[in-house]
Formats: C-alpha cells, structure tokens, sequence
C-alpha cells in the first residue's frame, strides 16, 4: 500500500526541481569561486564550464515536450481511481510455496514477492531482479492475489537479464525523451542489452556525439530511483494517452487484441508496457550507450525511417569492465576484419549481402561442404540438386507465401510471378511426391547444399551473419512416426559429431507446442514423447522451453558457444506434420494402406557463410591445420634454393596442400619467417644447402615451435595424418 501511495502529481517542470537534490545543490555551489569581497569570480567560473562543468552538458530540451505532462495527467487520474478500487478488494490469507517447498504466509493483494524475499533475506531482497508467480514473470512490487509458487531471479539469470536489459530500455526512452523529445516506437532488451527506436522527423538523426547528453540524464535517472509502476488501461484511454504518438496508435488499434492492456511509468515516462520491471531505477548501477543506427518502422522499407540507439547496462561495475574488455577482444576477432585482412572474402554493394569468396576462403568454405558432404555418405543421406527459383504456387501451397512473401525475391516470368527459393523444403516435398513411395523406402534422407535467397532489410546486413545469399547443409528426413526416435537420435549424433571437431559446447533445448498449433493433440504429444525419448538417449543435458515450439510441430533448439563462450544459433532439428499434408505425401505402408509420413528439418552448420564467421572469430584467425586456408610457406635461405623450394611446393601442392613459396629475393631469412607468421601459415619450411643435399625441409610452426628437421616423404605423411584427424592443435604427431 505504501509503495503504491508515494507518488504524487506534479508538473513536468515540478518535478525536475523536486528531483533536485541537496547534493547536487553543494555540488554546483563548489563549481562557483568567490573572491574575497564575496563577489563571483566571473574567470574561474568561466574556466570551470571550459572543462565540461556547464549547467546544461546533456542539452536537455527545455520544457520538455508538451505530451510529458498530458501522459502525467491522465495516468495520475486512472491510477488514483485504482488505487480507491484496490481499497474495496477483500484481504484474505494465502499460502507462497517457495522452489524448496517451504510455505510461507501472506494476505492477498498486500504481500508482495519482494515482502517475501526480505523475509527470506535483506541480501536475496537486493540481489533479486524480478519474480515468477505461478510460473509467469511478476514485478516484485506487485501484490501477490491468491495462493501461489513464487521464484526469485537475480541478473545471473537469462530472464532476470531480459527484464533488467528491457528496464533499462525504459530509462533510455525517459532520456530520448527529454533529449530529442520524438515519438518512441519500439524499446525491447535484445541478446545483449537493449535498444529504443524513436521517430525524428526526416531531418534529425543521432550521432555518436549525443552518446554523453543521454547518458548523463540517464545517470540522473538512476540517481532519481524511480520506481516503477504498473497500470492496466482500456483501449479507448491508452488511444487518448497516446494520441501525439502515430506509431503506438498503430500497435494499439493492430496488436492489442485484448479489451485492455498495461502501461509503465519511470518518473516521466510513460509507456505502452507488459513488463515486468525491476522495482525502481536505481538498481541499475552501470550503463552505456554503445552505438546507434537508423531503421525502418517495423523493418518496412516503405515504412518511416527511425533512429535506433543501443546501450547495454549491469548491476555492478565490475560486470561492466569485464564486458568492455571482451568487446575490445572481440573487436580484434571481427570476421570482417579479418576477412580482409587474410583476403578471404568481401562484399560490394553492387550485390548488398551477397558474399565474394576469394580463392582462400573459398578453400575454407569448400572444406566446410566436403566434410559434411564425407559425413552424409557415412550415415545414409542422399545428396540431391533442386532449382533456385519456383512459380509461386508452390510457395502458396506450402504457406510460406502468406507470411513470407516480403523476405523472398519476386519476379514475373511470362505473366506468371516466380521466385527465388528461400527454403529448400517445398522443393524437397516435390521430390518426395513425384512417384509412389514404399514403407521399404523409409527413412528418406535428402540433403542439399542448393543456393538460398532471403530478402533482408540492407540495414539488417552484418558481414557473413546476415546475408541475403547463402548455402546451408540442409537436409529433410521423411519417415514414418515410428521412426521418429532413431532418427532424431540419429541428428544428436551427428551435430555432436561436428561440433565435437570444431571444438563448440553446446547446449540442448526442447521446445513443446505453442498456444497456437496445427493438427490433432495426441499426434502432437506422441511427437514431444518422442523427441524427449531420443534426448534422453542421447545422454547430454537438455532443458524444455514450453509453448516455444513452431506451430507445425516441435522442435530442438541449439545453441552452441565460441571460445569466447558467445552464443549461437545454427543447428536445427524440427518435426513437420503440416507440410505433407499440404503436398499430400503418402507412403504405402505394409498393410498395404497409405500412411502419411513425418518430416524432419535438419541442419548442422546451418548457413555455410555464417559458420565460416563464427568460425573465423572462435579462431582469432589462426586456423586450424586441416581447415587453414594457408597450411604451409615454403622458405629459402638464399636464392640459389629456390628451385628446391618450388619443388618441394609443387609436390605438397600435388598433394593439395595449401602451399606457397616465398622467393622475394630482397627479404632477408628472418623477414620471410616473420611474415609467414603473421600471415598465419600454420608451418614454415625452411631449406637451405643442408636440406637440399638431404632432401629435408626444416619445419617450424607459426608460434616459432621448431620441430627439427624430417624427410620430404615423411613430413608429407605426418601433414595427411594431422589433415585427416582434423585436429584443432597443429601437432605433427598424430
């Protein structure tokens, strides 16, 4: 009660002066030096503004935009109106079950989960961010209504962090606000941090140069612990609230399909909100703003263009260096530095998002392919080829075209619309579909590395993670329902089989039937039995995630981890009953009946291009021996040698190493060495008049390891073996 009674109505500009507290009085006294007849010293304060003491260093608007104080008015008036209704509810005990099974005692619509934490603890009180009631995300502030199961979550926590990132959002919107003053569309947390769009007209945009303003009204926001409030509206009140704002309008009259719905208040700001929040602002302890970019209104081109500012935030500023420190790291990893700098590939923009292999990466990229390709002949995948573009009655049958038209690339063909395949499925069902099939067939495996089209936003473009052509090792298994353990088991093995030689932890989650599904219930709860069967064979540890499954089926999700323990999403293995019956794939099954078989979606690396990036940066670009797209750097000690040197080249290259020879006359020994370390040539052999006369090489590695002295014949067996194992240290010794 008394949490919900201590904020007041008050004007904008009221407010400002009544978050003015003491200190930050003293601190602007001690910026004024007085001389001694008492007078201001008008040089000294001068100088002082000089060094960044200004009054105004965030150029705050003054008076903020006119709509704060309409927002202010109308909530402050629905939210009294609540709180005299909260007064009528009827108290009654309830019983909170903890996650140990303690029970503890509570009245309703009083006792919140941050009563219960303080009971508990004051430490587990300040460390928690948000709470689970009943399972479902509940602000710690928000009076508990019945009997329930309470669940405490501090930042460590993947949602813990999505609410403090998505709080955060809120205190950017409150600076953007007051700083631009604009119309905020959308402010969600993302993987990590967060992000707010806002509309500027078409003749303002952010720049790097605003970074500090927002920060330092954001760093006062904080400083203000603004609580956080909760406040559930009508549609009619939140279409007059948000009057000024075009785009919540759109999102009020096109998402809101409820009768009412919920909006937040820190201090000023007041936004259209689910929540939940962290209690007030002040536990967010570190923040930064870290880059902006400007976007499309729900990623339309033809829509209106938005400023999009990105920030991240931690409750300790200890978490903060840490994450600057693995930016700067991961700064020095960027494929698309070292892309460049290895002359791997590039992009162009006369083909936006489509890659440019150059002959080294193209070797990276090859390999990739041909040990997928040695795996698929190992377990029973047939390779196939299908076209890239289709007439879009396929897509119109498959039902990607109802909700996928606008990522795909559409022509017309003699008055007929096609388009390039963004999916190899469809085309797959096709082959699938062409003849009668048997019983005796199944499992079908068909893979195919045929090339993709997506239609991204150019904004949305990010070197080789997001691109708008690609390849993938994609594969779709058509198989009986009984079957569906075995092969599942099957595509654990397999990734794990990968990902094991790459080098990548993973881990495994299961996700179960949405809200909003095709097809009969039970087919569906045989499907999950199934799937849970196979995860449980397979042995590692895996988690469910309820209701994220897609609507045709559910599916396993991975997500793998790069040296630097970043999180990626390539793999998939997906269970499809929707597609063969909209292609109405039969199978004849033993009992001579026809039986409708079940797909699987897999994929291993997932795209080629964005593997090759993930890989690119877990290596640092020092590439592993077997994937190296320079393996070897032949290095004469004097020009008399370099016919010796090119032999040996040519019969590593015969053997279709990535060898080359250094024969620049003008660098001296030393200066060749060096530069084939640099280069990341994973050996150097170095000959002389010694090695010629004996038909040696003198091998080193490009961490200056000296491995001595060996035979042409034997160094060339021990560079198959170490190519072979594909092993991620280059030991000769395999």
């Amino acid at each position: 009660k008394q949490w919900y009674q201590r904020r007041v109505a008050i004007t904008a500009g009221e407010y400002k002066s009544y978050l003015r507290t003491m200190s930050d009085v003293a601190d602007d006294i001690k910026k004024i030096s007085i001389t001694e007849g008492g007078k201001p010293n008008k040089k000294a304060n001068k100088k002082e503004k000089q060094k960044g003491g200004g009054t105004n260093e965030s150029n705050e608007l003054s008076p903020w935009p006119s709509y704060i104080q309409d927002r202010i008015t109308l909530f402050d008036k629905l939210y009294n109106e609540y709180q005299e209704f909260l007064k009528t509810v009827e108290r009654k005990a309830i019983k909170i079950t903890l996650p140990d099974g303690k029970v503890v005692e509570g009245e309703s619509w009083t006792t919140t989960p941050y009563d219960v934490a303080s009971g508990i603890s004051a430490g587990l009180a300040n460390n928690s961010v948000i709470s689970k009631v009943n399972g479902v995300l509940w602000d710690l502030d928000r009076p508990l209504e019945g009997d329930c199961t309470v669940e405490l979550l501090n930042f460590d926590s993947d949602q813990g962090k999505e609410v403090y990132w998505h709080s955060t959002a809120h205190v950017l919107g409150e600076a953007m606000e007051r700083k631009f003053g604009g119309c905020l569309c959308y402010g969600p947390p993302i993987a990590e941090g967060f992000y707010y769009d806002m509309y500027m007209g078409p003749d303002m945009s952010v720049s790097e140069g605003d970074y500090a303003g927002l920060e330092s009204i954001m760093k006062g926001i904080i400083k203000e612990k603004q609580p956080f409030q909760r406040l559930e509206m009508s549609k009619d009140d939140l279409l007059e609230m948000f009057k000024y704002n075009e785009f919540k309008c759109r999102i009020i009259n096109n998402k809101i399909t409820t009768p009412t719905t919920t909006v937040y208040r820190c201090g000023p700001l007041i936004d259209l909100c689910r929540g939940p929040h962290v209690r007030n602002t002040g536990k967010i302890k570190s923040l930064k703003v870290v880059k902006n970019s400007s976007t499309y209104w729900e990623g339309k081109a033809d829509m209106e263009s938005l400023q999009r500012i990105y920030g991240i935030s931690f409750p300790d500023t200890k978490l903060m260096k840490e994450w600057k420190q693995f930016q700067e790291e991961a700064a020095k990893r960027d494929h698309r530095k070292i892309g460049l700098q290895q002359e791997l590939f590039f992009f162009h923009e006369l083909s936006a998002g489509s890659c440019f292999w150059l002959p080294r990466g193209a070797r990276i990229y090859n390999t990739l392919v041909q040990w997928i390709q040695e795996e698929y002949n190992k377990r029973g995948f047939k390779e196939v080829v299908t076209p890239n573009m289709y007439n879009t009655k396929l897509w119109e049958r498959s039902g990607h075209w109802q909700h996928y038209a606008e990522n795909m690339f559409s022509f017309d063909v003699e008055n007929e619309k096609y388009a390039l395949k963004p999916m190899n499925c469809p085309g797959h069902c096709l082959m699938f579909g062409h003849r009668p099939r048997s019983w005796r067939e199944l499992p079908l495996r068909l893979a195919d590395f045929g090339v993709l089209h997506r239609n991204e936003l150019s904004g949305a473009l990010s070197g080789l993670t997001r691109v708008r052509r690609f390849q993938q090792d994609d594969a779709h298994i058509f198989c009986t329902p009984e079957q569906i353990t075995d092969e599942i088991r099957g595509c654990l093995e397999f990734l794990n089989a990968v990902y094991t030689v790459i080098g990548f932890t993973y881990e495994l989650k299961l996700s179960t039937r949405p809200e909003k599904y095709l097809g009969e219930l039970s087919v569906w709860e045989e499907a999950e039995s199934q799937l849970k069967k196979a995860l449980d064979e397979f042995g590692a540890p895996w988690t469910v995630d309820p209701g994220d499954g897609a609507f045709y089926g559910p599916k396993i999700d991975i997500t793998i981890r790069d040296a630097l323990r970043r999180p990626h999403q390539c793999a998939t293995i997906q269970l499809d009953f929707q597609l063969p019956i909209r292609f109405d794939l039969l199978y004849n099954a033993p009992d001579g009946t026809e039986k409708r078989p079940v797909i699987v979606h897999r994929a291993i690396l997932g795209s080629v291009e964005r593997m090759t990036g993930i890989l690119t940066e877990n290596f640092a670009g020092k590439w592993p021996f077997w994937l190296s797209p320079r393996q070897v750097m032949v290095v004469p000690v004097m020009p008399m040698f370099n016919d010796y040197a090119t032999e040996i080249c040519d019969k590593l290259h015969a053997k279709h190493f990535a060898i080359d020879c250094d024969l620049d006359n003008g660098s001296t020994l030393n200066k060749k060495v060096r530069n084939a370390q640099l280069a990341q040539y994973n050996f150097i052999f170095v000959c002389g008049e010694k090695e010629q006369n004996a038909g040696t090489v003198n091998v080193r590695t490009r961490d200056n390891q000296v491995h001595g002295e060996f035979t042409l014949e034997d160094v060339t067996e021990k560079l198959l073996r170490l190519r072979q194992s594909k092993s991620n240290t280059d030991c000769l010794d395999q």
